[in-house]
């Protein structure tokens, strides 16, 4: 039986002004973890995965797990998402745009304070870095994937976060090489020739491909926007900073970011123990259940997506579940889940339909290989909240907005047993080390 939180959290609304960021102390609450692999799924709200048949795996996750059933995602679309999740700001980014690889001249969103975003069109995004603004997060949103009202729910359509000055424009990886401890982006699909320059890829070709060089000649012609984009770099967030493209440092670059298969993939990486103290895990767009519409019926966009079960195309829903399960056994099978502590995260981009009376909340899971399991925890948290619990357990600085006061650190789902450990608790406490031991 779950065992449910009897508190309830909340965020803030911040009416004006800017709001705390940059990078501030270490946060406190959850147990020093070894190893955390975080898997993104995609643009399905909580309503949509939870009790869904199609998903039978997922859900035996949510009964033997711990759960958020009050997390929402920030914003739209989802590359926003994504940058939140690694670095606790949109860095001025609301679109899905791709980087403009390697661009020394560009202007960032932060240092000009205008937000990249869909409507009104923006150009590829300048890579990350400095410091500057970042764009503020309005509750309601009819200019951005929408246009007019009733417009988009970012968060519960209700809340909404200022624009932050002194936002730092770098990621949980800048940190972790910062530290010298190690991090990997594994992208399904991801072409041999690695993660530079690619935009989109089915696995072999790329937006780079030149298709007039095949001979024969192909009948008829194929460009770029042929390709099943399966990996799509708008689910690649570390290859938006310039600290990544441009190596800046040791240890982190381009060359971090990996496929699934072959040497140095994902399962080669766990079969073997070899795998680094961050794993950020994003199945191609059939598997994550994006969905693409030149990929065939069971990869099919849902064909009416409104927020509920119903209109869902149910083999899509299959083939994330599928994917859950094999990224999933795959971890717990590999030799190094058991040694230290050690968590999976598995959680939602966004909410696809968030038009009210839907917000955007979305499924959080949180696995361990310790402490306590079946916790249903109704506080309610963030993807700034999921950044600002890993970087506790891997004893690292907050980042910009998780680093704001209102943001909660999840020692329900994170911590040893039920109720969560104090604040304070930290690993090396005997208190604590008892409690492991126990």
């Amino acid at each position: 039986m779950k065992m449910r939180t009897v508190f309830m959290g909340f965020l803030s609304v911040v009416a004006g002004g800017c709001a705390l960021a940059a990078e501030g102390p270490v946060p406190t609450g959850i147990p020093n973890l070894d190893h955390v692999w975080v898997v993104m799924m995609e643009n399905h709200g909580y309503g949509q995965v939870v009790n869904n048949p199609n998903l039978p795996y997922i859900n035996d996750l949510v009964s033997l797990a711990n759960t958020a059933t009050n997390y929402f995602a920030i914003a739209h679309p989802s590359l926003t998402n994504y940058l939140e999740v690694v670095g606790g700001s949109n860095f001025g980014i609301l679109s899905d745009n791709s980087p403009d690889w390697h661009d020394f001249d560009c202007t960032t969103n932060l240092s000009s304070g205008t937000a990249n975003t869909d409507t009104p069109a923006s150009p590829n995004i300048c890579p990350i870095s400095g410091t500057g603004t970042d764009a503020a997060m309005v509750a309601i949103d009819t200019t951005n994937e929408t246009s007019g009202p009733p417009g988009v729910n970012n968060i519960d359509g209700v809340q909404s976060i200022a624009a932050a000055a002194n936002t730092v424009g770098k990621t949980i990886a800048d940190q972790l090489a910062e530290a010298g401890r190690a991090w990997k982006s594994y992208q399904e699909s991801l072409p041999a020739v690695g993660a530079d320059t690619v935009d989109t890829s089915d696995g072999v070709y790329t937006n780079n491909t030149n298709f007039s060089a095949i001979a024969p000649a192909l009948t008829p012609p194929l460009t770029s926007s042929d390709i099943v984009a399966l990996y799509a770099a708008k689910h690649n967030p570390f290859a938006y900073f310039s600290s990544v493209q441009e190596a800046v440092q040791p240890g982190s670059d381009l060359t971090n970011v990996v496929g699934f298969d072959g040497a140095g993939g994902l399962y080669a990486d766990l079969a073997s123990g070899s795998v680094p103290v961050y794993s950020f895990i994003a199945p191609n767009q059939c598997n994550d259940q994006h969905g693409r519409g030149n990929a065939g019926p069971f990869c099919n966009y849902d064909p009416t997506d409104n927020g509920t079960q119903a209109g869902l195309n149910p083999a899509l829903m299959q083939l994330g579940d599928a994917a859950v399960r094999r990224i999933v056994t795959s971890i717990k099978k590999s030799p190094v889940w058991n040694q230290g502590r050690n968590a999976i995260a598995i959680v939602w981009d966004e909410d696809d339909y968030s038009v009210s009376p839907t917000t955007n909340k979305v499924l959080l899971i949180v696995d361990t290989n310790y402490g306590s399991h079946g916790v249903e925890s109704g506080t309610f948290y963030t993807h700034f909240s999921l950044l600002k619990s890993i970087e506790a357990g891997l004893g690292l600085p907050c980042l910009n907005h998780a680093c704001d006061s209102s943001v909660n650190v999840m020692a329900d789902l994170f911590g040893f047993a039920y109720p969560a450990p104090q604040a304070s608790a930290r690993p090396n406490d005997p208190g604590v080390e008892r409690a492991i031991r126990h």
